[in-house]
C-alpha cells in the first residue's frame, strides 16, 4: 500500500466496502456509479442525476380557506403584539400538504471479474449488503488494495495478480470497467424498483444488458411515517410518450471479451426533460437512447476512452495543485487528501448541463434517501458550492446558476400566493421540478422562506471573482432582481427601523419570554444579513450595469433603515431579537454568523467589534457541542480561517477527516437509524474545498491576504491556481511558516493590495524581473500589513518577501 505522506493524491484502502458510504464513488457530473472494490463480483450502484420520483407540479394556496393574504396578516400581527405560540400556528397553515420528491437510484450492476475459490463464474442474484461476505476474509494469504486515483479520476480493485479499473467518462458519458479475466461472464443486475424489464442479448461477440423500467411518482420522504411511502404509477404514456409523473429510465451495458482481459461499458438515460415539461416514460426510446451511447463507446478502445477521460479530468482537477508534503506531518498530509478529494467530488459530480450537485452529489442507493437527498437551501445547496470560484472551478457552478434561474420563475407562485409578494421564493427544499412551498412539518425548518435570497449570492461571488457584463446582465440580475423584489415583500416597520417579517433560523427554535419554544419571529440575524447582502447587490449590479430599475431604488431606500444585527450583554452575536433565547446553545446551524461567513459584511478591520463578538459566538457554540456533523464541522472550518484561529482551523479538518468521515472519505452525518449509524452527505466534503483555501488565501476585506491563518503543521508548502476577488489568480511558496514567493496573474493595470504578516517587506517585480513600484496601505488586520501596486503590463507580479 503505498505511504500516504507520500501519495495524497490517492485513497488507498486495504478492505473492500461493505456500506454504501464505504464505497469509491465515480461520476462525470449526470452519471454516478459507486464501487465497493469486491474480490470476486463487482458491485456498482447507479445513478443518473435526472432521476427522481415524481414529475412537474406547481404551488397552490395554503391549507384553509381564508382569503389569500390572510394567513400573512395574522402572523404578523401576532408576532408584532409578542404571541410568537399563534405566529407559529399561523406558519403552519402557511405550509403545503406535501414535500419535495426524492433522488433515485438506477440499480446495482454486479460482474464477476475473478475466478471463485473453485475456479468457476458465476452470476447469481446480487445479495444484500447484509448478506454480503468479504471474499477477502476466505483468503488469508490474498494481497489485496483498493485505490481511488483522484488525478485520474478511477478506482482500482488488486487481488493477487488481478486488476479491476473502473471510471465514469464525461467525454463519452460511460461508466468504463476494464478486468484482467479474459473469460468474465455477462453482468448480472438488481433495481428497487417495480415492474422493471432486464433482458440479455448476444449480439456478434458483444453481451449486451438492457433494462427499462420506471421511477416512482411520488416518494414520501424518509423522515414521514407513511402506511404507502412509495407509489408507482400504472398509466400507460400518452401518445407522446410523456407521462404526468413517474418518468422512465433504461440501463445498457456490454461486455467485450478479449485474450488479455474483458471489459465492461454501461450507461444509464431518463426521461426527464425540463422542471417544468412532462417526463417521458417511452421505454424503447429510451432503450435505443442508452444502447446508442454504449455503442459510441464500444467503437473505441479502452485506451483511448481512458486517454479521453483523463485528459478531460485533469483540465479541472489540475488547475490546482496543493502540496503540503514538505510539511512532513501526516495531518497536513491528511488535509491536502482531504481538499484534492473534496475537488475530485465536485468536479464528479457538476458540470456544465448537468442538475446542481444534490444532497448527495449525484450518488444514492435508496429509494428513500435521508432527507429525500434534496437541496437543502438553508446551507447544505449553497455550501456544496462555497469553494467553487476559489479553487478555480467556476464552470462547475453553472449548474448552480441554472438552478437559481429556474428557481427565480418557479418561485413567482410560492411568492404571491402565499405572502401577496412580488419576485420569487424558496423555501428550505427544492428538488429536480423545482419545488418552492414550505412543506408540510416543523415552521423551525419549514417556514425559512429566504433559500432563493441566500442561493442568489453565488451569483454575485462568480461576478466578484471574474467579472463579465454578459452574465451580470443575462444571468444574475434577472435571479437578484426577483428574489430582491420578494425580500423587500417581507420587511415591515418596527419603531423605525426595517426587519423581516415572519422571520425564523434556520432549524433552530427559541424561547419567547412566555416561556413559550417556538420558532417564528421577525428580524431574525441570518434574514436580516441575507437582506443586507441582497440588496445591497442588487443596487450595485444595477449601477455599474446602467439598468434602470425601480426595485433597486427601493432597495438602496430600504438598505438604509435596515436594523442589523445586535451584541448582547455577554458579548455574543444575537440570533434572534432581544427577549428571545436559544433553546440549543449547541445547535449545529452557524446561522446568525453568516455575516462572517459565508457573507463578508462582517471583517477584522471593517466591524471590529461585531468580529470579536463572532469570534466570542463560535466559541460558546462548538462548547456546548456544536460541530457534531461533517457539513457542521465544515462551517466551523470557514469561520475558522476567517477569524484567523489556526488552532480551531487544525482541529476542525482533523476532526472532518478523522471523525466525521467513513473510510473512503465520504462526509458523513450522525443517524442512529442507518446502517453503520451515519449516513453520506456531501455538503462537508465540499464545504472543506473553501476552508482549505481560505486557511491560504483570502479576498473578502479588500486586500488578498497571503496566508492568514496557516494551521502550524502546514509549515512548508505551496499552492498554485487559486482565485480571488478581483480576477487574480494566486501561486504561493512558504516555508517554516513563513511566506517566500507569491506570483499573481491579473489584468494588466489592475489595482493590487496583498495583506501579509507585519515582519517583512514586500518587493514585487513583473513577469521579466523589472521592479514594480509598491506602497504600504494603512489598514490592516492585526499583526498585518498592506501593500499596494498597479498589476505591470504583463499581467504577472512576482512578490517576494524579507524580514
Amino acid at each position: 500500500m503505498p505511504d500516504p505522506l507520500l501519495d495524497p493524491s490517492s485513497v488507498s484502502l486495504d478492505r473492500p466496502a461493505e456500506l454504501f458510504h464505504e464505497s469509491f464513488l465515480l461520476g462525470n457530473g449526470s452519471l454516478g456509479a459507486a464501487s465497493y472494490g469486491r474480490t470476486g463480483e463487482e458491485w456498482f450502484d447507479l445513478n443518473r442525476d435526472t432521476l427522481w420520483s415524481g414529475g412537474p407540479k406547481r404551488d397552490h394556496a395554503p391549507r384553509g380557506d381564508e382569503p389569500p393574504g390572510h394567513t400573512l396578516r395574522e402572523m404578523r400581527t401576532a408576532i408584532a403584539r409578542g404571541d410568537h405560540a399563534t405566529a407559529d400556528v399561523w406558519a403552519r397553515r402557511l405550509q403545503s400538504e406535501t414535500w419535495t420528491e426524492s433522488y433515485q437510484p438506477v440499480g446495482r450492476l454486479g460482474w464477476r471479474w475473478r475466478a471463485d475459490d473453485a475456479g468457476a463464474h458465476s452470476a447469481e442474484p446480487i445479495q444484500d449488503e447484509g448478506g454480503a461476505e468479504n471474499d477477502v476474509e476466505n483468503d488469508l494469504a490474498l494481497t489485496y488494495e483498493r485505490i481511488l486515483d483522484l488525478r485520474r479520476a478511477r478506482s482500482e480493485v488488486r487481488v493477487g495478480g488481478d486488476v479491476l479499473s473502473a471510471f465514469v467518462s464525461h467525454p463519452d458519458d460511460v461508466l468504463v470497467v476494464q478486468s484482467s479475466l479474459s473469460d468474465a461472464p455477462a453482468p448480472v443486475f438488481a433495481t428497487p424498483h417495480d415492474g422493471a424489464d432486464v433482458r440479455l442479448e448476444r449480439v456478434g461477440d458483444i453481451e449486451w444488458l438492457i433494462v427499462v423500467g420506471r421511477a416512482p411518482a411520488h416518494v414520501v420522504p424518509e423522515y414521514v411515517r407513511s402506511e404507502h411511502p412509495v407509489s408507482y404509477s400504472a398509466g400507460e404514456p400518452d401518445e407522446d410518450g410523456t407521462v404526468e409523473a413517474g418518468m422512465g429510465w433504461a440501463l445498457a451495458a456490454a461486455v467485450q471479451r478479449t485474450p488479455s482481459g474483458a471489459r465492461l461499458i454501461a450507461t444509464a438515460v431518463t426521461g426527464f426533460r425540463g422542471w417544468d415539461r412532462r417526463p417521458s416514460a417511452d421505454l424503447p426510446m429510451l432503450a435505443e437512447r442508452a444502447r446508442s451511447v454504449v455503442a459510441a463507446a464500444i467503437a473505441r478502445s479502452t485506451d483511448e476512452l481512458a486517454a479521453r477521460h483523463e485528459a478531460d479530468h485533469a483540465s479541472l482537477f489540475d488547475r490546482v495543485r496543493l502540496d503540503l508534503t514538505p510539511s512532513q506531518d501526516s495531518g497536513a498530509v491528511d488535509a491536502q487528501r482531504y481538499f484534492d478529494f473534496g475537488r475530485y467530488l465536485l468536479i464528479s459530480s457538476s458540470r456544465a448541463g448537468s442538475q446542481a450537485a444534490n444532497l448527495q452529489g449525484i450518488w444514492n442507493d435508496e429509494v428513500r434517501p435521508g432527507w429525500s437527498s434534496n437541496y437543502t437551501t438553508n446551507i447544505n445547496a449553497p455550501m456544496n458550492y462555497w469553494g467553487a470560484e476559489a479553487a478555480n472551478l467556476a464552470e462547475l457552478h453553472e449548474p448552480f446558476f441554472d438552478l437559481l434561474g429556474d428557481l427565480a420563475v418557479a418561485g413567482r407562485d410560492t411568492a404571491v400566493l402565499r405572502y401577496l409578494a412580488a419576485g420569487a421564493a424558496c423555501h428550505h427544499n427544492t428538488d429536480a421540478w423545482r419545488f418552492t412551498a414550505p412543506v408540510d412539518g416543523n415552521p423551525q425548518w419549514s417556514n425559512w422562506q429566504f433559500g432563493l435570497a441566500w442561493m442568489s449570492a453565488h451569483l454575485g461571488a462568480h461576478l466578484d471573482h471574474r467579472w463579465s457584463d454578459g452574465f451580470a446582465r443575462e444571468r444574475a440580475l434577472p435571479v437578484v432582481r426577483e428574489a430582491a423584489a420578494f425580500v423587500l415583500d417581507q420587511l415591515v416597520d418596527d419603531d423605525g427601523s426595517l426587519v423581516v417579517s415572519p422571520s425564523s433560523s434556520p432549524e433552530h427554535s427559541f424561547r419567547d419570554a412566555a416561556g413559550v419554544v417556538v420558532s417564528v419571529t421577525a428580524g431574525s440575524t441570518i434574514d436580516q444579513e441575507i437582506t443586507h447582502e441582497l440588496l445591497s447587490r442588487h443596487v450595485a449590479l444595477a449601477e455599474r450595469l446602467g439598468e434602470p430599475d425601480p426595485i433597486a431604488g427601493r432597495a438602496a431606500e430600504a438598505l438604509a433603515r435596515l436594523r442589523m444585527p445586535a451584541i448582547g450583554p455577554d458579548g455574543l452575536l444575537r440570533e434572534w431579537p432581544a427577549g428571545l433565547e436559544s433553546t440549543e446553545p449547541g445547535h449545529r446551524h452557524f446561522s446568525h454568523l453568516y455575516g462572517a461567513f459565508p457573507g463578508t459584511r462582517i471583517t477584522e478591520t471593517r466591524t471590529p467589534e461585531e468580529f470579536e463578538a463572532v469570534r466570542r459566538t463560535l466559541a460558546f457554540r462548538l462548547e456546548n457541542g456544536s460541530g457534531y456533523t461533517g457539513w457542521s464541522q465544515a462551517w466551523t472550518l470557514c469561520l475558522a480561517a476567517r477569524l484567523r484561529d489556526k488552532e480551531l482551523a487544525a482541529t476542525s479538518i482533523g476532526v472532518l477527516v478523522h471523525e466525521l468521515s467513513s473510510p473512503s472519505l465520504l462526509d458523513l452525518h450522525p443517524h442512529g437509524e442507518r446502517p453503520g449509524g451515519a449516513l453520506f452527505q456531501i455538503d462537508g466534503n465540499l464545504g472543506a474545498i473553501a476552508g482549505v483555501v481560505e486557511l491560504l488565501l483570502q479576498s473578502h476585506d479588500d486586500a488578498l491576504s497571503l496566508l492568514p491563518t496557516l494551521p502550524h503543521a502546514w509549515h512548508t508548502g505551496s499552492v498554485s491556481g487559486l482565485r480571488a476577488r478581483g480576477g487574480h489568480e494566486v501561486d504561493l511558496q512558504w516555508r517554516n511558516g513563513r511566506l517566500e514567493r507569491a506570483e499573481l496573474r491579473s489584468d494588466p493595470e489592475a489595482s493590487v493590495v496583498v495583506e501579509v504578516d507585519d515582519d517583512v517587506v514586500v518587493s514585487v517585480v513583473d513577469a521579466a524581473g523589472g521592479p514594480v513600484e509598491v506602497s504600504t496601505v494603512p489598514v490592516a488586520a492585526a499583526g498585518r500589513a498592506r501593500w499596494a501596486w498597479n498589476c505591470p503590463q504583463s499581467g504577472t507580479s512576482v512578490v517576494g518577501v524579507r524580514g
